[in-house]
């Protein structure tokens, strides 16, 4: 049976979770650094990121060129140990280019692997992972080229 701890801890991290996606949306790039430790790390499917703020320069490469977009998120699992969890959840990421640049989309299916701590009372990210497993459309949309 799930104690109450467990479920609160759950709960944080779905939170979380939005929280970052919506600030990846909305381009409020001090909302995914207060969603991460200070030391937090991870991989985008662009290499190792090695501080927070390059994660979230790497998020801004892509984002910044691009016209509005959506990260939806889904099939969340969440393990907690104490105060220490892992996340595994769906996205389903929709990038819409600029007005400029007529009609072009690209969009991946992808799986977010998150690891958490509880530090002061607070559920924060201390590394991500997005496994890219499928896209369409095209990098046209980040003000990149196609790649052959």
């Amino acid at each position: 049976m799930t104690d109450l701890s467990t479920l609160l801890a759950e709960h944080a991290i779905a939170r979380s979770l939005t929280r970052f996606a919506r600030g990846m949306d909305a381009r409020d790039w001090d909302e995914l650094l207060a969603v991460m430790t200070p030391d937090a790390t991870g991989d985008l499917g662009t290499g190792p990121l090695g501080t927070p703020q390059a994660v979230v320069d790497c998020i801004r490469s892509y984002l910044n060129a691009c016209g509005p977009t959506q990260h939806l998120l889904g099939n969340l699992l969440v393990e907690v140990d104490g105060n220490v969890a892992s996340s595994r959840c769906y996205v389903s990421d929709m990038h819409l280019g600029p007005p400029d640049k007529g009609h072009l989309t690209f969009a991946t299916l992808g799986d977010y692997h998150d690891r958490w701590e509880c530090r002061d009372g607070t559920w924060r990210m201390v590394h991500r992972i997005k496994h890219n497993r499928a896209s369409i459309g095209t990098l046209e949309v980040f003000g990149l080229a196609e790649q052959d």
